[in-house]
């Protein structure tokens, strides 16, 4: 069969401290895939988040279309693999074409001009919680936490919940 996904993540970090050391235990990859055609196209970046690898651990950084390509080839046959993304958009460039996830970590996504803070952790605009709809409407699990021990939080519940203050307000 294809590369097994243990974890897709969303964490504008991407490779970090003991962020990564701590999920890459906890799911037991070999592997971590970081799409993204922006750090694809930046060999320093590319070169620091191998570097970064914990122990063990190999690093590619590959574009969206590299990645859906290796999805569907056997390349990566048996691998244990943690796909890291800094945006919902490129998950949603996957799943588009037939890349199958069943849930997404969303562990960080800093606030910027135009976003709004949905916790002290992870910052959308109107762009980033329509991808986020999408997906769940693709019957993908929004699950946020920074760190397996976390207690697990349904975005859209919280997406859900801001709403709702924002009406009021």
């Amino acid at each position: 069969m294809g590369m097994d996904i243990r974890l897709a993540r969303i964490d504008d970090r991407l490779i970090h401290g003991q962020v990564a050391t701590v999920w890459s235990k906890q799911t037991a990859i070999n592997r971590i895939l970081v799409v993204s055609d922006e750090v694809a196209a930046d060999p320093l970046r590319r070169f620091l988040l191998r570097e970064a690898a914990p122990p063990g651990i190999t690093v590619n950084v590959l574009t969206v279309d590299k990645m859906i390509q290796l999805f569907f080839s056997n390349l990566l046959a048996n691998e244990k693999v943690m796909l890291l993304f800094t945006r919902p958009q490129d998950v949603a460039a996957l799943v588009r074409k037939g890349v199958t996830l069943t849930s997404v970590n969303i562990g960080g996504m800093r606030f910027i001009a135009g976003k709004r803070m949905i916790t002290n952790f992870i910052s959308l605009d109107e762009a980033d919680i329509q991808t986020f709809y999408y997906l769940v409407n693709q019957g993908i699990i929004l699950d946020v936490r920074k760190v397996p021990s976390d207690r697990q939080v349904n975005l859209i519940e919280l997406l859900d919940k801001d709403k709702t203050k924002s009406s009021l307000q």
